[in-house]
This record gives structure tokens, sequence and C-alpha cells, in this order.
């Protein structure tokens, strides 16, 4: 009876520290990290283990309201999306995005940072990028604003799966998500954005090569055909901010 009492007791204490063991993971894993810091392979992997064992039940927070959109019914807007704030230095951040039905967070970039992102509820769609380089007969179109990017992924996702991995140069730097259903997103960036630091948060609108071909662009078939069939899209920079609400993180503790 007792061993059976003391098994009980460990597993119970083990799941109560896993946000712990996460801050802890993240400190070792960053301790040397820069802008453009990619941690080595073994890093990468443990902490990608460390977020595949989390759960919903090991955040242990109370959650916003998702089930319904906080805008006016009938408007085209996005319903907002709330961010809870775990832990942040110069070196990672640990948060959590609250995504109601149809909340969006747009298209976006990760300057030389890696980032671990975890869904723990619900389905979402998730598309990503990254920069194509060397590709010179697109330059009038680069010139006019617009950039060229491979697509990296443009899929639905649902909890629970494992973590996604994107690095400085490859993985989806570039990605953007929108909630099937009521989803909550766990965010590790290893750095953290930075104005003072250039690490300056930029949004992006996305044109299909059918728009673009209108406009008179380069021959997209051969390109498609040289690089396997991948797909790609142009990038163009938007002047548009993200609002996000603000949220309380009232769940475990982490010991700094």
């Amino acid at each position: 009876m007792k061993k059976r009492s003391m098994r009980k007791r460990t597993t119970s204490s083990s799941r109560e520290n896993m946000i712990q063991n996460l801050y802890n993971t993240c400190k070792e894993v960053f301790a040397n990290g820069k802008a453009g810091y990619v941690p080595p392979p073994a890093d990468i992997q443990r902490l990608t283990s460390v977020l595949d064992n989390i759960e919903p039940k090991d955040i242990k927070f109370t959650a916003p309201s998702l089930e319904f959109s906080s805008t006016n019914p009938g408007t085209k807007e996005a319903p907002l999306v709330t961010y809870i704030k775990l832990h942040e230095c110069n070196k990672f951040s640990i948060g959590i995005f609250c995504l109601p039905p149809s909340g969006v967070i747009p298209l976006h970039n990760h300057p030389g940072m890696t980032v671990f992102s975890k869904l723990l509820v619900g389905t979402m769609h998730a598309k990503s990028y990254d920069w194509v380089q060397n590709h010179d007969q697109f330059n009038q179109q680069q010139e006019s604003g617009k950039r060229l990017a491979k697509v990296h992924v443009d899929a639905d996702f649902s909890a629970p799966c494992n973590a996604s991995v994107l690095f400085p140069e490859s993985g989806g730097n570039m990605h953007c998500f929108k909630a099937l259903t009521p989803c909550i997103l766990l965010d590790v960036l290893g750095p953290p954005y930075s104005e003072g630091e250039g690490r300056h948060c930029t949004y992006y609108q996305d044109y299909t090569y059918d728009a673009c071909s209108a406009n008179g662009t380069a021959d997209v078939k051969e390109l498609e055909l040289k690089e396997d069939g991948t797909r790609y899209a142009w990038l163009e920079e938007r002047n548009e901010q993200f609002v996000v609400l603000g949220g309380t993180y009232d769940g475990p503790r982490i010991k700094i």
C-alpha cells in the first residue's frame, strides 16, 4: 500500500513541475543564445521533448472564455486573441496564446529567432513560409515591395500534437495561425523580440502566383518545376499591428 501511494505522489509531483521543467530547460538551451543562435540538435530535441509531454492540465491557469467572438456579429474583424506571459528575459520568453474560433495570429516573422510552438487545445490552420534566396529573375517584383517566399507548412493541426520548431533561416520562419475551434497555443521564443536589439516583428500580406502573374511577374511554372513542385507566394510588408488582449497567468509559479 505504501509503495503504491509513494508512486502516485511521485507522478503527481512530476506533473506539477512540468512548467518549472520547461523554464529550466529553456534556461539551459538558450543560456548562450543571441540573435541568430540556433541550439544544437540535442538541445532542440530536449526542449521539444519537454513540450511534447506538456498537457493542458499542467498549465493549470484560468483561460479566458474562447467560445464566443468579442466582435460584433456580422463584422469582418477577427475576434481578439489573448496573450498570457509566463516568463520573459533577454534570452527567451514563454507565453500562451488563447484564440477564440476564427481568431487569427497574422503572418509575421521571427528575425534571428528559434521558436517552439505547442498546440495544447483545439484545431487551427497554420501556414508558414521561408524566404527564397538567389532568384535574380524576380528582382523586378522584389523592387515593387514584394519578396518571394516558399510555403513550408499549409495544413490543419489538432491537439494533441507534437511541438513545431522554426529557425532564423528555415523551418517556416514566417507563420500565421487561424483558430478553427477554441485554441490554446504555448509559445517559446529564443531570443524574444527586442526593438532595441533590432528584432522587430514585421507583418506581411501574402499573394498567390495567380494574383502576381496578372501584374506581369516572371514565369512561375518554370520555377515550380525546377524546385520539385514547391509552392510559392509573394510577401509584402504591412504597416498594421497585431493587437492582443493581455491576460494574467495564475498557473503554477516559476522559480527563477
